[in-house]
C-alpha cells in the first residue's frame, strides 16, 4: 500500500452476509458449563454471557451504531503503509482547538460517542475542540499490520502525521490506557506539536531510589490496592504479549468468546459495583464488542501487548500536562511517580467515581476534566 496525504470519507456499511453470520453464530453459540464459584472469581459468569448473547441476538441493533458512526464522520487515510480510520468532528466554534484523543484496549472509537457533543459544541465560556480519534492499528477499521514494528512509538509518529494532514500543526492530546502510552509518546517524540496532553493511566515507573516510606499512608494503601488488582488481571496481558495469534483463533471464530474476553474487563475495571451494566450501558458494552467481531480484529488488537511489551522509552515528559485520577482506574500511580516523569504537570484532580473508561461511564465529569485540563492552555 502507498502513502499518500489523501484523506477520503469512510461509510460503514457491514454487508448483510456479515450480519446473518453473526446471529447463525449466536444461534448456535456453545457456552462452557457454569463456574464453581459465585459471582467473577473465575472469570464472567456463564448465566450473563448467555443472556448478553441473547440480547446480541434479539435486541442490539448494529445499523443504529453504523448510522451513528456515519452521522459523525469517519475518514480514513494510510500512513506509513497502513490504512488508518478515524473520526474527525469539527466544531462550529471559531477559537475552537484541535484535539487529538486515543483509545485502549479493549476499548474503541465508541468510547467517544457519548462525549462529541459535548467537546465540540459546548455552552458559551467553556473551551470547545476539533476533535480527531482515531482507532489504534489492527483495531476497529484501521488495517492490520501485514509485519512487526507497530508499538507505541510508531502509533505516536503516525499521529503526528494524521494531525499533520487534517491541518493541525499543533494540537492538544489525551488518552487512556495504550493511547495514555501514545499520547506520552507524542509528548516525548513530538513536543513542539503537543501543546499539552490529558491523561487517566499516566505511564510512570517508581523513580530511581524509591521507598515507599516516601509515600503517604494513603499513598501507600492505593499502591498496594493497585498491586492486587493487577495480579488478579494480569492473565489478558501475558496472553496477548506472548500468544496473540493462538488466542485470536478464538476470538475470531466465536462471538460469545470474544463479547466475554471483552466484557469481562468492563465488569473488572469500572466503578461498577460488581456489574458492567451499573457503569456502562448495554447497548454500548455491545456496540463495543460488535467493533472487534465485525473488525475481526481480536488476534490483531492483542498484538499491540506483543509489540509494546515492556515499554522502551521512559524519557522525561516536557510538555504541558495534565492527569484526572479516577477511583476505579485499575493502574493508578502516586503523583511523585507522576510528577518524576511528567516534568511540567500543570493539573491533578482526583475524581469522586469513574474508573477505566471514563468517557463511557461518567462523560460529563470527563468532559468537565478535560475542560478544566485544557480550558485555558494556549
Amino acid at each position: 500500500m502507498v502513502d499518500s496525504d489523501t484523506v477520503v470519507p469512510f461509510v460503514l456499511a457491514v454487508p448483510d452476509e456479515a450480519l446473518e453470520d453473526l446471529r447463525d453464530r449466536l444461534r448456535r453459540v456453545r457456552l462452557p458449563e457454569a463456574e464453581t464459584v459465585e459471582g467473577w472469581a473465575q472469570g464472567i459468569p456463564r448465566s450473563y454471557v448467555g443472556e448478553l448473547c441473547r440480547y446480541w441476538l434479539e435486541e442490539h441493533d448494529w445499523r443504529r451504531l453504523e448510522a451513528e458512526l456515519n452521522d459523525r464522520g469517519q475518514w480514513r487515510t494510510v500512513i506509513d503503509g497502513l490504512g488508518i480510520h478515524f473520526l474527525h468532528v469539527r466544531s462550529p466554534r471559531s477559537d475552537a482547538r484541535p484535539l487529538l484523543i486515543t483509545h485502549g484496549w479493549p476499548g474503541s472509537v465508541v468510547e467517544f460517542l457519548d462525549i462529541l457533543d459535548e467537546l465540540t459544541d459546548p455552552p458559551a465560556g467553556e473551551p470547545a475542540f476539533h476533535v480527531v480519534a482515531p482507532s489504534l492499528p489492527g483495531f476497529g477499521f484501521s488495517d492490520k499490520p501485514a509485519g512487526t514494528g507497530w508499538g507505541v512509538e510508531r502509533i505516536a509518529d503516525a499521529w503526528a502525521e494524521l494531525m499533520a494532514r487534517l491541518g493541525y500543526e499543533r494540537f492538544l492530546a489525551q488518552g487512556g490506557d495504550w493511547g495514555a502510552f501514545i499520547t506520552a509518546a507524542l509528548g516525548v517524540r513530538h513536543a513542539d506539536r503537543v501543546a499539552a496532553l490529558h491523561t487517566t493511566m499516566p505511564p510512570v515507573q517508581p523513580p530511581s531510589g524509591f521507598t515507599e516510606d516516601d509515600l503517604s499512608e494513603f499513598e501507600r494503601a492505593e499502591l498496594a490496592a493497585v498491586r492486587e488488582v493487577r495480579v488478579a488481571e494480569r492473565g489478558y496481558l501475558v496472553l496477548q504479549s506472548t500468544r496473540p495469534q493462538t488466542l485470536g483463533y478464538g476470538l475470531a471464530d466465536s462471538p460469545a468468546g470474544q463479547l466475554a474476553w471483552i466484557v469481562e474487563k468492563f465488569q473488572g475495571w469500572t466503578d461498577c459495583d460488581g456489574h458492567p451494566e451499573n457503569a456502562v450501558s448495554r447497548e454500548r458494552l455491545l456496540d463495543n464488542a460488535a467493533i472487534y467481531w465485525f473488525g475481526a480484529c481480536g488476534a490483531s488488537s492483542a498484538r499491540l501487548y506483543w509489540e509494546s511489551l515492556p515499554p522502551r522509552d521512559w524519557s522525561p515528559v516536557t510538555v504541558p500536562s495534565a492527569v484526572s485520577v479516577f477511583p476505579k482506574e485499575p493502574f493508578r500511580s502516586p503523583r511523585s511517580w507522576v510528577e518524576a516523569r511528567f516534568e511540567d504537570l500543570r493539573y491533578w484532580n482526583v475524581a469522586d467515581r469513574g474508573g477505566h473508561f471514563p468517557s463511557l461511564e461518567v462523560p460529563h465529569l470527563f468532559v468537565a476534566e478535560l475542560r478544566a485540563a485544557f480550558g485555558h492552555e494556549s
